[in-house]
């Protein structure tokens, strides 16, 4: 775009190390659905470990050499980190290896550019490359790195990426620009809810948990659902009109990822702000995986990264089929629904679901018994409409008990 670089194709070679004092061990199965998901064909695997990150390069010189003949032996022309990379270490490694070289937050990147389909989600998208770009321009222009200055010595390499920055900085604000008026309308959207006191439930969790499953399943729509890492990336909202509760809306939102970069996060914070101002979270989890609880705890990084860790949260452990478990509601000692495990991809469990999220929901219900006298007909055929007559009784002189139960914003629009 703004500069040169090696043309590379799809074989790659992965590279994850072990660094001393790491919280966790990486996820080598995790790292490869990556690259798999970027469209790269993983050709070799170079693992290894140290007690900290050469400055340099990463990895040391041994293991860049073994790097390197990888690379020869399989004709790679892409060498993928599962690591942060700085620019620098970036430039030395491709001068090194004669190949390119990506980090995880440029793979990721690259998955998220393939998946955008929405206009919003292009263009925040492109705000978090063109971010990302900024720090490493100067990888494009090391063949003037011969002009230092001096008499007769000066040339276009400083202009030039003089010129290129600019244009970075003109486009990003033009792009920020752009999201804040998606932001303020969002923004306008969500007032509407909230006057109309419609529930919204976010769809939260790590990607590939089944969350876009689920809200097909839940909402009868068709949005893209694969067993990719980030399958979804752009928001979906669709009206689910629950048994004895009313109408909802559920959100399904783009997947969280350990070590999500930080760019991501405020590149895609218009379509986070769903998220951050739901009703109720349902962490969707995948109750399949070995490692579920260091799956969730990244999940809870992100949401305390948007300010959304403080909201009421119903955990959705999805995938029971794999198990081949009854579905069930787990309850705390208050009696309060606090999980539910179920198939999004069989249906079994998602009653229970319903179940969960109407007592989670319900102190926004009103469920009374009422006594209605022959000349409100009119009220009463409304109640009716809205399924919200739960049982009905006459009285001798013509007036109908009702028992109904409707969100209280209804009530309050139909008996101001």
């Amino acid at each position: 775009m703004f500069f040169e670089r090696h043309q590379g194709g799809e074989r790659a070679v992965l590279v994850q190390l072990q660094l001393g004092g790491a919280e966790r061990d990486l996820s080598l199965l995790e790292f490869e659905e990556l690259v798999a998901s970027a469209g790269a064909e993983s050709v070799a695997t170079v693992t290894g470990s140290r007690s900290a990150p050469h400055a340099r390069t990463f990895v040391g010189e041994g293991k860049l050499e073994e790097i390197a003949d990888a690379c020869q032996t399989h004709g790679a022309e892409v060498v993928i980190f599962n690591h942060a990379l700085s620019p620098s270490q970036e430039r030395n490694l491709e001068r090194t290896l004669s190949c390119r070289v990506l980090a995880r937050t440029g793979l990721i990147l690259d998955i998220f550019a393939q998946r955008a389909r929405t206009h919003e989600g292009k263009l925040q998208v492109e705000l978090a490359q063109l971010t990302h770009m900024s720090t490493r321009l100067v990888r494009g222009w090391t063949h003037l790195e011969r002009q230092k200055g001096g008499i007769g010595l000066r040339g276009p390499g400083e202009t030039q990426l003089e010129t290129d920055r600019r244009l970075l900085r003109v486009r990003i604000k033009s792009i920020q620009a752009r999201l804040e008026r998606v932001r303020n309308q969002r923004e306008q959207s969500r007032r509407a809810r909230r006057r109309a006191e419609l529930p919204v439930l976010s769809l939260v969790g790590y990607t590939n948990a089944g969350k876009s499953t689920l809200f097909n399943r839940v909402t009868a729509s068709r949005v893209y659902a694969a067993d990719q890492l980030f399958a979804t990336l752009d928001p979906t909202l669709a009206r689910v009109d629950i048994e004895h509760l009313g109408p909802v809306l559920f959100a399904d939102t783009v997947g969280f990822i350990s070590d999500l970069p930080t760019t991501l996060v405020e590149a895609f914070k218009a379509t986070l702000e769903e998220t951050a101002n739901a009703s109720l979270l349902l962490h969707v989890v995948d109750v399949s995986a070995t490692n579920r609880d260091e799956l969730m705890a990244d999940v809870e990084t992100v949401l305390g990264e948007i300010k959304a860790d403080g909201l009421p949260q119903l955990v959705v452990l999805n995938k029971l089929d794999l198990l081949e478990q009854a579905p069930r509601i787990v309850r705390n000692e208050a009696g309060i629904a606090t999980a539910v495990y179920l198939s999004a991809a069989t249906g079994a469990g998602i009653d229970l679901l319903f179940e969960a999220i109407r007592e989670r929901l319900s102190v926004a219900l009103f469920d009374e018994e009422i006594t209605l006298d022959p000349h409100r007909a009119r009220l009463r055929a409304a109640l009716y409409e809205l399924g919200a007559v739960c049982s009905e009784a006459w009285e001798p002189d013509g007036s109908s008990r009702l028992h109904v139960r409707l969100p209280l914003a209804d009530w309050r629009r139909l008996n101001p």
